[in-house]
């Protein structure tokens, strides 16, 4: 860089500038603000004064403005800046007073109407019911017709130009135009404006091309014939998003667990007024099922949660077992939270496939739950019904139970151990213990049960074609009956062995709410009584139920029952073990277990008073039950959203012989209202007896869970 002549030089400067440090005052300490302005004010005292300039005021003339003055006035200070707040609750506050007395009118609203010209042809076109999808979610329309001032409604009218412009773009009118406008009303009388939209569709936009950007898979259309697009079609939003949401869900169920669908493309042509759709699909390796692991706090293992799957390993992955095996884990009652997903192992399982572990993961909830029911029947009475259960005491799934029973002809209490999904979905094992007193029109007993059985039956999520029970049991009952030789009652002790076998096809569309099919159940109990050797007999019965949806709202319904027993006589037999017919689940219109042989005889507990000489004992119809019964019954079903109507005619009969004769069949008839929810119908039924007989009652009233078949 070249040199610079500077402008003075440094001894110039120096000559120039004094020095700082000979200035002594430089050096001495700063004086207080008080000391600065007793000086300054001493300065100004002494200041001589400018012509036509007057004297300052001292301190003391302040106050008033006097200069002259024998005792001088105080300083200003105003005491109330100085003095402390007062409480909030002691602070008072003065009422604004305004200019104008307020009123209690309200706002003044405009009316208003809408007009959409332009539309029609479009709607007309379209398979959804764009007036409608309009109305739904229109600005103007939800303002029913009011809005404060015309800013609003222009506000609206703006918003609804938008609205429609995205439905019929969800629609394939890409090129919609809309213009907007308020119009006034010379009519007083009616809305004085109206808010117009005038609409202009356009052209609309059909598919060119559809590219389906993924690798090749197995079945090799797979994807193709699952995605519902086709060249020349519009271009509908809605379509597109379920083809899309049918692809992911055809993939996992055919073997793609990890198929990821990617974000479309459409590329519209303004001149051809259509589109190329493209879209990208990660399909993941073709899986099988492999092993299942588990994770978290468990409620039972990994070889528990096998026993639950409806799949093998090598299997083709499909997601529906997948679900499935989610929902029998959740129906267990053990998880607070539970998920089911795949993992990738990049184990090859052949045929160009790789195994996909299942991970369960698991949050085990209270295995410990209170549970109390309360119900009413004719004939049965009030009965109220608690229970205890841990139901994981012994893992897996292995539950204890206890419960009691307290009705006005019901008393009891039993011990139950039982194992769910005991080495097969489905299947239980239970043992119990009980005891029971039982005080029905027909006997009283005080008995006591130890039985064991084996089950297979049909759940809500897993409804099967068959099943069956198995199991034994062992009886001692004390049970009053009626000797007809000795024409008294009579208490007689019974000890009952005896097997169970049962077995049952199920073809219905529903366990709770059945529409179309049928059912059938066979129960065959062969027993012996235990007193004096080994008497044997056999207990069986038949039960079959059809359905038949004749509209969408009406369901015929039809049932049928027969029964039999075989190898003993009436009196030999305890009578809790005989055959009954009456009530909510069997011939309504009559009681509990009324119907059949029965005894008339006066009340044993009467007591004669002498004042009433005229006075007699009631009557008892007891009824003795039978070796056989037949049961009939026909339902007209009629639903209703949510509510439902039924009519129904009941049939049957109790027989003394082993074999139904079909004769002097008694029937019932009655309606009844149900109330469906998403676990069954809530059922409230009143019959009555046709050809009512001395000693019926007039009606009877069944309320329950479910059909009554």
């Amino acid at each position: 860089m070249p040199e610079i002549e500077p402008i003075i030089t440094d001894e110039e400067f120096e000559t120039a500038i004094p020095s700082l440090a000979e200035d002594e005052e430089l050096e001495e300490p700063l004086e207080s603000i008080a000391e600065f302005e007793r000086r300054i004010a001493a300065e100004q005292a002494q200041a001589e004064l400018a012509e036509g300039q007057e004297a300052p005021l001292g301190e003391s003339a302040l106050a008033d403005g006097d200069a002259v003055e024998s005792i001088g006035d105080a300083p200003i200070r105003d005491a109330e800046l100085v003095a402390p707040l007062p409480p909030l609750d002691e602070f008072e506050v003065a009422p604004v007073e305004f200019a104008e007395a307020e009123t209690d009118e309200e706002a003044v609203e405009i009316a208003y109407g809408v007009t959409i010209n332009g539309l029609e042809e479009a709607d007309a076109d379209a398979e959804s019911d764009l007036r409608a999808m309009f109305d739904d979610l229109s600005a103007l329309e939800d303002g029913d017709g009011e809005a404060a001032n015309v800013a609003q409604v222009a506000a609206r009218l703006t918003e609804d130009s938008a609205l429609i412009q995205r439905i019929l773009a969800a629609e394939g009118w890409y090129e919609a135009r809309t213009t907007t406008r308020i119009d006034r009303s010379e009519d007083v009388t009616g809305q004085p404006l109206t808010a117009v939209i005038d609409v202009v569709p356009g052209a609309r936009y059909t598919f060119s091309d559809i590219v389906i950007d993924a690798p090749p898979v197995e079945p090799e259309n797979l994807i193709r014939d699952n995605l519902a697009l086709q060249v020349g079609e519009p271009i509908v939003a809605a379509r597109v998003q379920g083809a899309e949401a049918r692809v992911a869900v055809e993939l996992p169920q055919n073997g793609y667990p990890f198929a990821e669908i990617g974000q479309r493309d459409i590329l519209l042509d303004q001149e051809t007024q259509d589109g190329v759709y493209t879209l990208p699909i990660d399909t993941g390796p073709r899986s099988r099922f492999g092993g299942i692991r588990t994770t978290g706090d468990l409620a039972f293992d990994a070889e528990h949660v096998e026993v639950l799957s409806r799949f093998e390993r090598g299997e083709l992955y499909d997601s529906r077992m997948v679900d499935d095996l989610r929902q029998a884990l959740v129906a267990t009652g053990l998880f607070n939270t539970v998920s089911v997903v795949p993992e990738r192992t990049g184990e090859e399982a052949g045929d160009g496939t790789e195994y996909a572990t299942i991970l369960v993961e698991q949050e085990a909830g209270p295995p410990r739950t209170l549970a109390a029911s309360a119900g009413y029947g004719t004939g049965q009475g009030f009965r109220l019904e608690g229970s205890w259960t841990h139901a994981n005491l012994f893992p897996p799934e292995g539950a204890l139970i206890g419960r009691a029973v307290i009705g006005t002809q019901e008393q009891g209490a039993s011990a139950t151990f039982r194992r769910s999904n005991a080495g097969r979905r489905d299947r239980t094992f239970q043992a119990s213990l009980e005891a029971l007193r039982a005080d029905y029109d027909a006997y009283e007993a005080f008995t006591g049960r130890l039985s064991a059985l084996v089950s297979y039956d049909s759940t809500s999520i897993w409804q099967k074609p068959f099943t069956y029970a198995y199991g034994a049991q062992i009886i001692a009952t004390n049970e009053q009956d009626f000797d007809l030789v000795q024409n008294e009652l009579v208490r007689r002790t019974f000890f009952i062995g005896g097997l169970t076998g049962q077995v049952g096809i199920d073809r219905t569309d529903s366990l709770l709410d059945a529409t179309e099919g049928f059912r059938v159940t066979a129960l065959i109990e062969p027993e012996g009584s235990l007193q004096d050797g080994f008497s044997p007999y056999v207990r069986a019965r038949i039960d079959g139920s059809a359905y038949f949806s004749a509209t969408d709202a009406i369901t015929l319904a039809g049932r049928v029952r027969v029964g039999t027993i075989q190898g003993i006589d009436r009196f030999d037999l305890a009578p809790s073990r005989r055959f009954y017919a009456g009530g909510g689940g069997s011939v309504r219109g009559f009681g509990f277990q009324q119907l059949g042989p029965r005894v008339i005889y006066p009340d044993p507990d009467f007591e004669f008073d002498p004042e009433e000489p005229d006075e007699v004992a009631d009557l008892i119809y007891r009824p003795l039950g039978g070796r056989s019964l037949n049961e009939a019954a026909a339902e007209v079903r009629y639903r209703f959203g949510n509510f439902g109507l039924v009519g129904f005619l009941d049939a049957g009969q109790v027989y003394e012989s082993t074999r139904p004769d079909f004769s002097d069949l008694r029937f019932g008839a009655g309606i009844g209202g149900r109330y469906y929810t998403n676990f069954g119908p809530l059922r409230f039924d009143v019959a009555m007896p046709l050809d009512k007989r001395e000693g019926e009652s007039s009606f009877a009233v069944y309320v329950s869970i479910g059909q009554a078949f």
